[in-house]
Order: C-alpha cells, then sequence, then structure tokens
C-alpha cells in the first residue's frame, strides 16, 4: 500500500532520478525552498526504505476566463475575469518505479486533495496543468485534461473530479 505525505527533511530525495533533469532538480535543491516560501507544497511517495518514489506539488492559481471553452465559460459569473484553480505544478516518477501505475496514482491522489480542499477549505473550480512537452500533455489528456485555448494549459473540472470521488468521499 502507498501512502503520499508531505515532503520533509527525513525523505531521503538524493537518487531520485526520473531522466527529466528539471524535475529531478526541483525535488533535491528548490522543492523545500518553496514549501518554507509558502510557494507550493510538495507530497512524496516514498518506498520502506523511505526513498522518494515520487513527487507532486500543489498551489493556488487562477485561471483567465477568456481562455476557457465556451461550455465552461458560459456557466461562470460574468464579472470575474480570474477565476480560482489549483496548480498541479510537477509530479514525477522516479525511472526504477516507472510501469507500476505509480504516475497514475500520484495524479489521483492529487486531484482527491484538490477537491477536497475546494469542497471544505479553499473554493476553486479547476484543476491546472502546464505540460511541458507531448508526452506530459499526453498523459493528462488520457485523464480528461481539456487544452486551453492559447496557452498550451490543461485544466479538469472540479466537477468531474468530483465524479471520480463521489462515492468515496
Amino acid at each position: 500500500m502507498y501512502v503520499t505525505q508531505p515532503l520533509l527533511s527525513t525523505h531521503k530525495k538524493e537518487s531520485f532520478s526520473c531522466g527529466k533533469a528539471p524535475l529531478d532538480k526541483y525535488l533535491k535543491q528548490y522543492a523545500s525552498q518553496d514549501i518554507k516560501r509558502k510557494l507550493a507544497v510538495c507530497f512524496v511517495l516514498t518506498n520502506k526504505e523511505n526513498e522518494v518514489l515520487g513527487y507532486y506539488t500543489l498551489s493556488n492559481a487562477s485561471v483567465s476566463r477568456g481562455i476557457l471553452p465556451d461550455r465552461i465559460k458560459k456557466r461562470m459569473p460574468p464579472g470575474y475575469h480570474d477565476l480560482p484553480a489549483t496548480l498541479l505544478g510537477r509530479i514525477a516518477i522516479t525511472q526504477s518505479a516507472a510501469g507500476q501505475g505509480l504516475g497514475e496514482l500520484l495524479l489521483l491522489d492529487a486531484l482527491k486533495r484538490s477537491y477536497d480542499v475546494s469542497m471544505h477549505s479553499i473554493a476553486s473550480m479547476a484543476v491546472i496543468v502546464d505540460p511541458k512537452d507531448k508526452q506530459a500533455s499526453r498523459f493528462y489528456e488520457k485523464y480528461g485534461f481539456i487544452t486551453l485555448q492559447d496557452s498550451g494549459k490543461q485544466f479538469l473540472p472540479m466537477k468531474t473530479i468530483g465524479k471520480l470521488f463521489s462515492n468515496q468521499s
């Protein structure tokens, strides 16, 4: 059984390697700083030796009403130029754990956390991602993320996320 938890100084991240240098460097050098500065929260998945197998970050964000698809835009109040969202900033799995479904596990964990917070603590109408390449974009599309006009970002409405977890909440 896997459990995600906030990144702590006791987590072993030195050997983490997902094959994408910026994601490796972020975990090893910047994640703890971002946490201290309240820029992001980093959640990790570890093995029995406390080595990080994967991680993701969440932050508050906003999305411009103007880039939303018309079917979503028409349901939003016209007085809101920017709408509250949750940013799934980074997500990565170490190469040694590739092919075990941990990417999907981390994504679902991030969506569940985001949904729960949006229902009980801080409003958010969607989870936003900014895929860095086509491979990442395809990964998110597989889970229903919609590409936003002229930005390359993708989003999944909180209403859709709620349907994923409606039997579990």
